[in-house]
């Protein structure tokens, strides 16, 4: 007999509510929730493909051990000794930072990580942390942090009531949104203009969210920063500047800005100065407007100082905090401010190799590598990765999986053998997406409305299984015996305390702490979520500076404003061809690419580049193409599109096949490479030291 019940797809950040059906223990539909209050019943296809991986024949479903012969199956108690006795040998042998830890952007979406890895993660009490976040959202949190006083203190467009929004480096009908939880883009977006507001798209490639714009307009990728900043020249310069009374700094910005003109900097961008200048002033002159920006203008050189001028730009305009603007939200679970988040730090410690600053506690992803291979004190001999695939999605991609080959020991806490795990002595695999309890702690907080939802497990827990909370309860009290001795054991005392209750008892405690003073009890009796209301005014209140004022002249900031010049001074080379990435609504960063339901259809791995640099190079449309750039070549497929500017070659992200050959069939055609071959690790913004995907020099020539 057919039965419903209702959770939440983990997939994004959209997070939306899911309607599943299920005949026992078989899931036979998955639809929107139709009452969700957030996600209104909107799906994408990535959720429908959740019911695949019950049954998915690569996912494993007990410990296993390499050894010379191949994967041996172990057993759980076996196998959580061997990983804590293996962890603190490394870590006794060469030091706590000779342990390193990466965590994968799944762990964000994961409570029992967020519950229960993170205190374990804590105890590792190494310096040697890696995350996506260093290929995809430092700067935002940089920014964040140096004009809110915290690093998860992040202003979202408040999309329902905005009269003009402004999208830099964005895709959100393919995303729903990022840093900003906002499910049913497609649904908001029309609705903008359904109410007269206006849609302006700035992007290399004409998106499928610049296909439904007001206006697009090319940029040559890496130069966002100069046209951000040439917006921002003219607002302050033709007096269009109207800040809230707690925003100091504004002086220093105009002048630091002053030499970006729309004119001299239309050549870099490749924006017409006309353009320019209209866009600065329709925003601040529009009733509420929201400028956004998201990888695309993260991940390159100037990503922090991009992110700084989006924020700088919604706050010279009036918009922060009023609706129709940027707003932050009001959780039931409150995250900034919390003891458990840190408000972040900057060059408190550096990598030992190259000197890069570490940012809340993390490293640049982009040094791992030669962190592994470069001998001398504090060498890293050990790893620990968490649902990541950094091979794959990580800059130079071949020469990380060449380091990993060289540790002393390795361990992998995730459901799938692939480019990354298959280096680890040890892989744990945990339970599925739903066979756990869900609540979003973090995407509550970057949310465009105020909402909660707790998820019960849909699928009963496997006999012979673990849940991932539960792994780490086990590594914590298993890691406390052996670990090298050391002080502080007070700390480790309360991890131990806190990590023996479940995540829905510390859910629960959280939630009835919180504003709403809710329960884990009350949300189950409404498992399509509980509306909160709209975002509201908060400031100065909620700031988290010391003086609860906003200071938008950083000095770190205002320094890379000088870098910024100097690339007024140079011209584009002619001929010049420049990689930049992209997404797709089937597709989850490198994870599901062996799912059928997201993998049939057209092919999605080519290279998007224009004609008339087709025609420059004597190739044609499906041609087979090798694409180089400083640091490794691959080889794939052509398909000429308009839908990128001349000069712009675009491969999506996440793409590549595992050596066991088990992943995604249509990467094969790329020849077992991923396109972060071609990024170099030792590009990275200056001030965050997040990685650089885009605007990354290539040559394309005949395969």
């Amino acid at each position: 007999m057919a039965e419903i019940r209702y959770g939440t797809c983990p997939l994004c950040e959209a997070s939306c509510g899911l309607q599943i059906e299920l005949n026992g223990e078989t899931i036979t539909s998955i639809r929107g929730s139709t009452d969700d209050p957030l996600s209104q019943g909107y799906l994408c296809p990535k959720a429908v493909a959740l019911q695949d991986l019950p049954d998915d024949p690569d996912r494993l479903r007990t410990p296993v051990r390499r050894t010379a012969d191949g994967w041996q199956p172990i057993g759980w108690p076996e196998a959580l000794d061997a990983v804590a006795t293996g962890l603190a040998d490394v870590q006794r042998r060469h030091g706590n930072d000779g342990l390193a830890v990466y965590l994968g952007n799944p762990n964000v979406h994961n409570l029992g990580f967020l519950t229960h890895g993170l205190p374990f993660v804590g105890m590792l009490r190494t310096r040697s942390r890696y995350s996506a976040s260093s290929v995809d959202q430092l700067p935002h949190q940089l920014a964040a942090y140096h004009l809110y006083g915290h690093q998860l203190f992040l202003p979202v467009p408040d999309i329902d009531r905005t009269q003009y929004f402004l999208v830099l480096g964005a895709n959100p009908m393919v995303s729903n949104g990022s840093m900003m939880t906002a499910p049913g883009m497609p649904a908001r977006l029309r609705r903008l203009r359904e109410r007269g507001g206006r849609l302006v798209v700035v992007d290399p490639r004409r998106t499928e969210t610049a296909r439904h714009a007001d206006e697009h307009h090319f940029v040559r990728p890496g130069s966002d920063a100069l046209f951000l900043l040439a917006l921002l020249r003219t607002v302050l310069a033709e007096d269009l500047a109207t800040p809230a009374p707690y925003v100091d700094g504004l002086d220093a910005v105009h002048e630091a800005v002053d030499p970006f003109t729309p004119e001299r900097v239309a050549e870099r961008t490749g924006i017409p100065a006309e353009a320019t200048r209209r866009i600065a002033v329709d925003f601040a002159t529009a009733p509420a407007a929201a400028c956004y920006g998201r990888m695309g203008v993260s991940t390159q050189r100037f990503g922090a100082l991009c992110q700084w001028a989006i924020q700088v730009l919604n706050i010279a305009t009036g918009n922060l905090d009023r609706p129709g603007g940027t707003m932050v939200t009001h959780p039931a679970v409150q995250v900034v401010g919390s003891p458990q988040i840190g408000p972040g730090h900057h060059g408190r410690w550096h990598s030992r190799v190259r000197g890069l600053a570490e940012f809340a506690g993390e490293l640049p992803v982009a040094t791992l590598a030669e962190e592994i291979r470069t001998p001398g004190e504090r060498q890293m001999r050990g790893l620990l990765t968490v649902a990541g695939n950094p091979v794959l999605s990580t800059p130079g991609g071949k020469a990380l999986d060449d380091a990993l080959g060289e540790l002393d020991f390795m361990v992998a806490i995730d459901p799938y053998l692939n480019d990354t795990t298959r280096h680890a002595d040890i892989v744990l695999p945990p339970t599925g997406p739903l066979e756990n309890d869900h609540y979003d702690l973090v995407f509550n907080a970057l949310a465009v409305r105020n909402t909660a939802r707790f998820s019960p497990p849909v699928l009963a827990k496997p006999d012979g299984s673990m849940h991932e909370w539960e792994i780490y309860r086990e590594l914590v009290r298993r890691y406390r015996k052996v670990a090298p001795r050391r002080r502080g054991l007070r700390g480790d005392r309360t991890t131990y305390l806190t990590t023996r209750m479940s995540p829905r008892r510390l859910v629960d405690l959280a939630l009835r702490a919180g504003p709403y003073r809710l329960s884990v009890k009350r949300l189950l009796r409404a498992p399509q979520g509980v509306d909160l209301g709209p975002l509201r005014p908060c400031l100065p209140g909620r700031l988290q500076t010391a003086d609860n004022r906003i200071d938008c002249a950083p000095e770190v900031l205002l320094r890379d404003v000088d870098r910024a010049a100097a690339e007024l001074a140079t011209s584009p080379r002619p001929g010049e061809l420049l990689l930049i990435g992209r997404r797709h609504l089937r597709s989850n960063n490198s994870w599901l690419h062996n799912t059928p339901r997201l993998t049939k259809g057209k092919a999605r791995h080519l290279m998007l580049i224009h004609p008339d640099d087709l025609a420059a190079r004597d190739l044609a449309d499906g041609d087979r193409v090798r694409v180089r750039s400083r640091v490794d070549t691959i080889e794939l497929e052509a398909s000429a599109s308009t839908d990128v500017m001349p000069g712009v070659v675009s491969i999506p992200h996440g793409f590549g096949h595992s050596p066991d050959g088990t992943r995604l069939e249509v990467a094969a055609a790329i020849g077992g490479a991923s396109p972060n071959d071609l990024t170099d690790p030792a590009d990275v913004d200056a001030v965050s030291g997040n990685a650089v995907l885009n605007g990354v020099t290539v040559q394309v020539e005949p395969a």
